[in-house]
């Protein structure tokens, strides 16, 4: 009897841990992690609109924008929880921008940053150490599929609307309350062309070029296979190469 009892009790710890394993979801690093391996990215990055996300909510900043979507300009909507879930990266989950967290970590989370589009870092940024050793070492690549079950989001696309048409009316399946004020009615602007802002990156002025997202660069085939999104396929026939000496893994 005791041996069963204990083989029952074993087999229910074994399945809660399998369980628990299973359901672990990785946390926000931020871009401070992310740039410490991806340069070129984020040296690009910081001198886009999604890099000064934040800063856009601050009193007195962009104020006609704010006019014409009927918020006052000289209001702070920099603690507002309506704004800053699209103005901050992974605000309301583990690792996240938080209101009340010290200055010295949340300055890296006060913008769109890396995993707003990438998903949470934590624990895909392990497989990609473990990919670039192995790499190294065989020259064999690590099945993309590992990122992906890991949290790495390919679905760039649906990323982007999460914020950009989640208003009222949208195309946008997934839109939901509490709506964005800033739609196409407002400014045609607002109408998010998915491709058009992904291949424009890198036209015009400053190191991001002004945009919205960071410039291409290769990347070193540490990965292969599925899922990887179409418009990544088609970015890095042209992507640049990243600075010299630095090694981009994915």
């Amino acid at each position: 009897m005791k041996r069963l009892i204990l083989f029952v009790s074993l087999s229910a710890v074994i399945v809660f841990a399998s369980t628990v394993f299973a359901e672990e979801k990785g946390s926000y690093v931020s871009y401070k992690k992310c740039g410490g391996c991806h340069i070129s990215q984020r040296d690009s990055w910081l001198d886009t609109t999604h890099a000064k996300a934040f800063d856009s909510l601050k009193p007195k900043v962009k104020a006609n924008e704010k006019k014409k979507a009927k918020l006052d300009p000289n209001k702070d909507y920099t603690n507002d929880k309506d704004c800053i879930g699209c103005h901050t990266t992974g605000y309301g989950e583990k690792g996240g921008y938080k209101p009340d967290m010290p200055e010295k970590k949340a300055k890296f989370l006060q913008s769109v940053g890396c995993e707003m589009c990438h998903g949470a870092g934590s624990l895909y940024r392990k497989k990609h150490k473990e990919a670039g050793a192995s790499f190294k070492k065989t020259k064999q690549p690590t099945p993309r599929k590992e990122l992906a079950d890991t949290g790495q989001i390919s679905n760039y696309e649906e990323a982007c609307a999460g914020c950009h048409l989640n208003y009222k009316g949208s195309p946008w399946k997934g839109a939901k309350e509490p709506y964005t004020p800033f739609t196409p009615s407002v400014d045609p602007k607002y109408k998010l062309d998915f491709e058009k802002a992904v291949k424009e990156t890198g036209k015009g002025k400053g190191k991001g070029k002004g945009k919205a997202i960071h410039e291409h660069f290769k990347l070193r085939d540490v990965f292969k296979g599925e899922p990887v999104s179409k418009i990544r396929a088609e970015l890095q026939k042209t992507a640049k190469e990243p600075k010299a000496g630095e090694e981009e893994e994915e």
